[in-house]
């Protein structure tokens, strides 16, 4: 039997040497500025490369901030020591709703239903123009940076003082604000996803595009707490914190919520496939032709055939090699699939790869990685009053 008395033996410091968050600022300057050159060479090309790369990591953000709430409603205490790699993720979702501004001055570029001369010849779109006009538009897009930014400033805030005045009915109250959060949460994913994604193809339509948005971010921020905790194993951080049953349990999810994905993905396909309405078809067509086609091929395999195949086993989860490759797999496919479902309303005619794309994704990535290492620093790694603390760490002894 595992001890319920284990204890922390590790340091819950982030090392003052390590300028990780420096470093990931730099990259993300340079690759800005080389992102507002490439906006007065190709500004149209920009939008689009600036949209993918914002929505991916935007969309780990969210996944950390529902994957938090549901820890807390439901009590568990595997994922306690884990806590502080997700919560710092959408602990700046505050700031992180800056960078929607571009989004907001590219509209004309990107959605097609913000012009009007193409909206008064079409019948379909005429329906649609109560929900898809620019002033709705943007109202929605600081709505949902609001509520979101309540979430995180409540469940961060909170957490954070937690560990200073070790008061145990903090617990209480982040389990009654992420009960109604993850309701709220829900439905503001869903129709952002509508916004920046499903609305570039305007005619098309899914009522199963947020679950699909929301089954593909969850699936990609397991793989990624998987490599930050490596990552971390290998600078001597909370190696004997975050033990071989808590990477076990990531490797579970993993694993879970491929098939999830798989299930979401193919559902909202057969669906449409079966319907066989044109207003509906069209999207998949579009993606099923030219080179297209080899993306969508890649994206089954890359993002659930293989990962299902080698996370199958039990051993396997233990296997970090194995976990590492799939990881990584995984998360490159995560940005192809946004890539899929952006470009080729820009490229109908097959892929198109640009230089945007590599420099809007560094651009961003590095402020997103410098504002998550510049939070995991400044606070405590784990949760150290947390009740399910010693739960948690006893874990790993049941391996």
């Amino acid at each position: 039997m595992a001890s319920h008395s284990a204890k922390l033996t590790d340091s819950v410091q982030f090392p003052d040497n390590a300028d990780v968050a420096k470093t990931f600022y730099g990259f993300g300057a340079v690759g800005l500025i080389a992102s507002l050159v490439g906006y007065f060479l190709d500004s149209e090309q920009f939008f689009f490369s600036y949209l993918a790369s914002f929505t991916f990591f935007t969309s780990i953000a969210l996944a950390s901030l529902i994957l938090v709430m549901i820890h807390h409603v439901t009590k568990s205490s595997w994922g306690t020591v884990l806590r502080r790699i997700p919560e710092s993720f959408f602990a700046n979702l505050w700031i992180w709703g800056i960078f929607i501004i571009p989004i907001l001055i590219g509209m004309s570029s990107l959605y097609s239903w913000t012009n009007t001369e193409y909206v008064a010849d079409d019948p379909i779109m005429l329906g649609k123009v109560p929900y898809l006009n620019v002033p709705f538009f943007v109202i929605r897009q600081f709505f949902y940076f609001a509520i979101w930014g309540y979430l995180r400033y409540r469940l961060h805030k909170v957490s954070v003082e937690m560990d200073k005045t070790n008061d145990w009915g903090m617990v209480q109250v982040l389990r009654n604000l992420s009960a109604p959060g993850i309701l709220i949460f829900a439905l503001t994913v869903a129709f952002a996803s509508f916004d920046w994604l499903m609305s570039l193809d305007a005619h098309w339509f899914s009522t199963m595009f947020g679950v699909y948005f929301f089954a593909m971010s969850f699936q990609a921020l397991f793989p990624i707490i998987i490599l930050l905790v490596f990552w971390m194993h290998r600078k001597g951080i909370l190696n004997n914190t975050i033990g071989k049953a808590h990477i076990y349990d990531l490797g579970a999810w993993f694993f879970g919520f491929s098939v999830f994905y798989a299930y979401i993905a193919f559902s909202q396909f057969l669906l449409i496939y079966y319907a066989n309405i044109p207003e509906e078809t069209l999207w998949f067509y579009h993606r099923m032709e030219g080179s297209w086609a080899f993306v969508t091929y890649a994206l089954l395999f890359g993002r659930f055939i293989i990962p299902f195949i080698l996370l199958l086993n039990r051993d396997t989860k233990h296997n970090h090699k194995l976990l590492v490759i799939t990881s990584i797999l995984v998360i490159v496919m995560h940005l192809i699939e946004i890539h899929w479902i952006v470009m080729p309303v820009l490229h109908h005619d097959g892929v198109s790869i640009s230089w945007l794309d590599l420099v809007t994704l560094v651009g961003l990535g590095g402020i997103f990685l410098g504002l998550f290492f510049q939070t995991l620093k400044r606070n405590n790694l784990v949760p150290v009053n947390d009740p399910q603390l010693s739960d948690s760490l006893a874990k790993q002894y049941h391996q």
